[in-house]
């Protein structure tokens, strides 16, 4: 596929790295030489260099060639990656997007308008990471989560601590735990020390593994049970930061929850915040990697604990403070994926990368149309794929275990109708189910073409 990215910022140079993964031609637009010169010198990308909305440079960049044009020009107003992907779609690219920052532009009516004008994806990477931490907290007992059909089937990540019940056992020896009723799971992958394994009925878990799980719902009750987990109840949230995120957090969760601290130490930034923000979303002015200040602020009356500032360093550390005073849930925004793995292991519940976030959103515009959903997870490479499978593809020509399915992914659940199924060796997709597949990146073109 030909894809041109315009805009060398955080967001693209981390785009045209995940996508220059799956064998694809990528071209970046940029009117600053530094950044192009810095992602050219890790990536494989072609680059050119001018005003994002030049005709004349687009032309060059063959941006009328493209299959998908991706706006994301950094610290601009919005109009300039909406008009860049207009004229794109003009020139002639077959799909084109953009990044905005005004939750306005995501209402139903708006989209419907921009799609009929030819965007047929706009993407908010900030609003994105305040949806994740809000559906984040809904799962409070696990690192990360995902949720097919409304729930109907689950993909939940457990962290392995020194008195998990699973440590030594073998997937083979968990499943045999469970009665008939209850095997409605299946561990899909086990990351471990950077490392993403698809695991066999002999893998054996270990201290400090990320277990990856899909269920439906009977399953994951009897999960959530013999691990001894139990969704907390978060009634209370301190956020730290002034960020846009931040903002937006503390605006979501104050529709579901009474009390939103958010600590800002600008004070003008803080004052303005606080006339934006609901009346239940307090807006205090401090150093909330302070300690003490912490403390003066009730940190320990509080269930879950948001560090949301620009500073992945000082993210990381308050997580760790408020862990220290008694928070149960930490979340911290880690933008340096470099940093994910040690952030977890020193303790942080949950990580946010936006990044991560918005390339799961976009990379789905790679592969065949019958995929719905793409969600990279933190603590892995791999990418959990919603499919919705067409008559007479592959993937319905026989029974799971008489297919060559890749080995680098799994068919973990299946939604069929109103009944949600676990994937086995015997099971046969049908046309229309919707198929929930685990893949490291290896294997998703080759999964694609099973679907298409």
């Amino acid at each position: 596929m030909r894809i041109v990215i315009q805009g060398a910022g955080e967001v693209g140079s981390h785009l045209a790295k995940m996508l220059s993964q799956g064998a694809h031609d990528i071209t970046i637009i940029d009117d600053n030489k530094q950044r192009l010169d810095s992602l050219s010198s890790t990536v494989d990308v072609a680059t050119f260099q001018g005003s994002p909305s030049s005709l004349s440079v687009m032309r060059d960049a063959r941006v009328q060639d493209s299959d998908l044009f991706i706006s994301v020009v950094p610290f601009v107003p919005q109009e300039v990656n909406i008009v860049s992907a207009l004229l794109a779609k003009n020139l002639g690219a077959r799909k084109v997007t953009a990044r905005i920052d005004d939750d306005e532009f995501l209402t139903p009516e708006n989209r419907l308008l921009f799609k009929q004008m030819g965007i047929e994806l706009m993407f908010y990477p900030e609003k994105l990471a305040a949806d994740e931490i809000a559906d984040l907290l809904k799962h409070s007992s696990t690192t990360e989560s995902m949720d097919f059909a409304r729930g109907r089937l689950q993909i939940e990540v457990f962290k392995l601590d020194e008195d998990s019940p699973l440590l030594d056992m073998t997937v083979a020896e968990f499943a045999s735990i469970a009665t008939n009723e209850d095997l409605q799971f299946r561990v899909i992958a086990v990351s471990r020390g950077g490392l993403t394994i698809i695991p066999k009925f002999d893998t054996k878990f270990m201290y400090h593994d990320l277990v990856f799980i899909i269920a439906t719902r009977v399953g994951m009750s009897f999960i959530m049970k013999f691990l001894g987990k139990s969704n907390i109840e978060i009634g209370k949230v301190m956020i730290l930061g002034g960020s846009k995120i931040a903002e937006l957090t503390a605006e979501r969760l104050s529709r579901s929850i009474d009390t939103v601290k958010l600590l800002v130490k600008d004070k003008e930034h803080g004052s303005e915040l606080s006339e934006k923000l609901p009346d239940n979303v307090l807006v205090v002015i401090g150093d909330g990697r302070n300690s003490d200040f912490l403390l003066e602020e009730g940190i320990r009356e509080y269930d879950a604990f948001a560090a949301l500032t620009k500073n992945d360093e000082a993210n990381v550390l308050a997580c760790i403070t408020a862990k220290k005073f008694g928070v149960e849930r930490t979340i911290a925004e880690v933008e340096n994926i470099e940093y994910i793995r040690l952030a977890e292991e020193l303790g942080v519940d949950n990580i946010i990368n936006k990044k991560l976030i918005t390339a799961g959103r976009l990379f789905r515009f790679t592969l065949s149309g019958k995929a719905r959903l793409v969600k990279y997870m933190s603590g892995t490479e791999a990418e959990v794929l919603e499919y919705t499978v067409s008559p007479g593809s592959a993937i319905t020509k026989a029974p799971l275990k008489d297919l060559s399915f890749p080995r680098d992914a799994v068919i973990g659940g299946v939604i069929r109708g109103s009944e949600s199924y676990i994937a086995v060796g015997t099971t046969r997709i049908e046309a229309y189910d919707r198929v929930a597949v685990f893949a490291l990146p290896s294997a998703v073109k080759e999964v694609d073409r099973f679907f298409k």
